[in-house]
């Protein structure tokens, strides 16, 4: 340390004090109280005692820093130097300096720098992608509760919702939400432990510790972490070892107020051969559904795709493949192949020159779910309520008639994208602001109600197979 006034380097002591104080003080407390200060000299009066003379630019911010932080600079300036300072706060006017005179100080830190680079290294260390975030995600009907408790989530982790399941089919935007998630709890804290993995690499990992005898390590990796996401929740099932190790994660988390959130393409009581204990704890969390896109959001998800890729789309263009291509996935894909084959072509992205390419595609891109028809769904409902369509299509407004009704309407709305107005007709010629609110109702309901949420789901898998 230094312990001489001839060896003393004024600046650099003087910035490792304000650095150290940068880290206690607020910005704006720091920005308002310390700009423009320095240290003026330094006067050595006994053997290990100093006078530090600390320069600022007015009378106010003089009468501040002696009465709030006085002795906060001392003993860091006494830890620093080795002496017992004195300390003396006056009024000086910053002098001009020649350019050679103006040499940066060495400990300078900058720390909104310092804390970008420490979040992106977050970021990297969950194994995170950097554009699976909120603000990327395109959200619509078919989705907005799977968004809207995804955010909620993100915002108070661990106190919403201890356990967050997503369950729907292939590429429907699960990962990008779960991500998302662990994302938003960096980009508060980036200091917070995130682990992110699908349950295949869950399981290699336990098979890896238990090979290399270092199963505590892997424990302590997951048990620690204070926000758990894992995708692809269901290929644990049958296998007893990773079960149990998952099951003394899940609780070790769960007790520390940790935020799980897990994805899964069946329902936790479809999971066939899940343990009883871990089914009932996926049964205890929130449970939503992320649903297949409809046009809008197909549309709107190619937009913002095209975007990230510093591509403009038309509109146009967007409409057309959203309209040909279902799958979220294979969107994405065709997207890449469209802007590369119009850069090596050299040619405009035209509607014209997207459809010659989508002809040349091949016929399982556009493959979908088995059309079904309204009346389909009609007497699906109906049959499920142990109704007849007429009394879903018809004038009365018993709460037992009403619900189903509600349901068939939001259905046909959602999954077969039907225009309000022509919805409205297909049950009795009702105005499409009725539609409008049954399907508001259904999708709000939806985020809180587990047993409309398993309802519907038994719907569409009777329809589709699948949900």
């Amino acid at each position: 340390m230094i312990k001489t006034e001839d060896r003393m380097n004024k600046k650099d002591v003087w910035q490792t004090v304000l650095a150290e104080l940068q880290l206690n003080l607020s910005k704006a407390n720091f920005s308002a109280w310390f700009n423009n200060t320095k240290i003026n000299k330094v006067k050595k009066i006994l053997k290990d005692r100093q006078l530090i003379e600390i320069g600022v630019t007015n009378t106010y911010v003089k009468n501040t820093i002696e009465a709030r932080y006085q002795k906060q600079i001392k003993k860091i300036l006494d830890r620093v130097t080795k002496f017992n300072n004195e300390i003396k706060i006056v009024i000086k006017q910053e002098q001009q300096t020649s350019k050679t005179e103006e040499v940066g100080p060495l400990f300078k830190i900058d720390f909104e720098k310092e804390e970008r680079k420490a979040f992106k290294k977050a970021v990297v260390t969950s194994r995170l992608r950097k554009d699976f975030t909120f603000e990327n995600f395109a959200v619509s009907s078919t989705n907005e509760m799977a968004y809207a408790a995804a955010a909620a989530v993100a915002k108070n982790p661990g106190k919403t919702y201890n356990l967050l399941f997503l369950y729907g089919g292939v590429g429907v935007g699960k990962t990008h939400l779960t991500q998302a998630i662990g994302y938003k709890i960096l980009e508060q804290n980036y200091k917070t432990k995130v682990v992110y993995c699908t349950s295949e690499e869950f399981t290699n990992e336990i098979v890896e510790a238990i090979r290399s005898k270092s199963t505590q390590k892997f424990r302590q990796k997951y048990r620690s972490a204070k926000a758990l996401l894992i995708d692809d929740i269901q290929f644990i099932a049958g296998k007893e070892t990773i079960q149990e190790e998952f099951f003394h994660t899940f609780n070790a988390i769960h007790a520390e107020g940790g935020q799980i959130v897990l994805t899964s393409d069946q329902l936790p009581h479809e999971i066939k051969r899940l343990e009883d204990r871990l089914r009932s704890r996926f049964e205890g969390g929130l449970t939503v559904d992320v649903q297949e896109p409809n046009f809008e959001l197909r549309t709107a998800i190619l937009l913002i795709k095209a975007k990230q890729k510093n591509k403009v789309l038309p509109m146009d263009v967007a409409q057309l493949i959203a309209s040909k291509i279902k799958s979220t996935r294979r969107l994405e894909g065709f997207l890449t192949r469209l802007i590369s084959q119009s850069g090596i072509r050299n040619e405009a992205v035209t509607p014209e020159f997207c459809q010659t390419l989508l002809e040349k595609t091949p016929s399982k891109i556009n493959s979908v779910k088995r059309a079904v028809s309204p009346k389909e769904i009609l007497e699906a409902v109906a049959s499920y309520f142990n109704l007849k369509t007429g009394q879903l299509k018809g004038p009365k407004r018993a709460k037992p008639i009403v619900f189903p009704r509600q349901i068939a309407m939001y259905l046909i709305r959602t999954e077969l994208e039907t225009p309000y107005m022509e919805v409205g007709h297909l049950f009795g010629g009702r105005d499409h602001t009725t539609v409008m609110y049954a399907v508001e109702k259904i999708t709000k309901l939806l985020s809180i109600s587990e047993d409309l949420r398993l309802n519907v789901a038994s719907l569409k898998k009777e329809l589709w197979g699948s949900v």
